[in-house]
């Protein structure tokens, strides 16, 4: 992500989702959560301590909307219910390994639908609320 998308939007290929996107990812301020990194650029914070508590703590200071990407983060935020919005972006594209999102779920999740789109290039993407 950091290697690709501060300057994503320059690139003479790029689309046009990929001009929006990379110009709104790099004004969005950023939270890294690791254990192995100690050095973050990109406009970007490093965390290393407990993710849920950080998390909780910047949804009660912030209150906005916060994205939550990578596997293992996002299965950490959905066991501790963390997670009031999925915004899911399915590519056709089948693969046969990777690190599942939805692996580590104790209990079902309800999930109301909000939005349905779909894109020239066959992305589909569904949005939903946690039912609570």
């Amino acid at each position: 992500m950091s290697s690709h998308w501060p300057t994503a939007d320059q690139q003479p290929v790029a689309t046009p989702a990929e001009i929006e996107f990379a110009r709104r990812w790099r004004v969005m301020p950023k939270v890294v959560f690791s254990s192995t990194t100690s050095m973050v650029d990109w406009n970007t914070r490093l965390v290393t301590g407990d993710a849920v508590t950080e998390i909780a703590r910047l949804e009660a200071e912030d209150g906005g909307p916060m994205d939550i990407g990578g596997a293992t983060l996002a299965a950490v935020a959905m066991r501790d219910g963390l997670i009031d919005e999925y915004t899911i972006v399915t590519h056709p594209v089948l693969v046969g390994g990777g690190t599942p999102f939805f692996a580590a779920l104790d209990n079902w999740v309800n999930l109301t639908l909000v939005e349905t789109g779909t894109f020239p290039d066959g992305v589909v993407l569904t949005r939903y609320e946690t039912r609570r």
